[in-house]
């Protein structure tokens, strides 16, 4: 397989991905958030760090450092767009246009630069190019949106406004 197929062929699974994972958001915006939907995610996604262990993925400092620091500048984005609001006795995500279209524009982004880089680039050191980008966008988004929540529940908690509720984001 050619390196331009290989780049091709994982620039659609990219596309397919990232769709993939806006669909699962738009649809999780639907249920109640919770302490334990708002950490898990970069825990799971931080096992991605391993792929560093694979010699031809190691990258340099520059490499580490510019997509982990475009990745933190793009979270901005993200926490100013995602905001917690109260429903029915329990804490939702609300709904923004703003961040389908957020969304939308990473991934198209995310394309031209890889088709951009994709020739310069091994594969393997572009992959976790993306992963640090990645990873530097969902820690701090989800850090803030950790603090948002908690925010949210001491107030609603102090008003009675939570019905069914623990800290824990579990039903009780």
């Amino acid at each position: 397989m050619t390196e331009s197929t290989l780049l091709l062929l994982t620039t659609i699974m990219a596309v397919l991905m990232s769709s993939a994972v806006i669909m699962i958001r738009l649809k999780a915006i639907k249920r109640p958030a919770s302490v334990k939907k708002i950490i898990i995610p970069p825990i799971m996604m931080s096992t991605g760090f391993l792929m560093f262990v694979y010699e031809p993925a190691r990258l340099e400092t520059l490499q580490i450092f510019g997509p982990l620091i475009t990745g933190v500048i793009c979270s901005y984005f993200l926490i100013r767009t995602s905001n917690f609001h109260i429903r029915e006795g329990e804490i939702y995500m609300e709904r923004s246009k703003m961040f389908i279209y957020l969304l939308v524009g990473l991934l198209i982004a995310r394309v031209i630069v890889k088709l951009i880089l994709g020739e310069q680039v091994v594969l393997p050191q572009l992959a976790g190019m993306f992963f640090l980008l990645a990873f530097g966008m969902i820690l701090p988004w989800r850090i803030a949106m950790l603090h948002s929540f908690k925010k949210i529940h001491r107030k609603a908690t102090r008003d009675g406004t939570l019905w069914n509720l623990s800290m824990k984001g579990e039903r009780t």
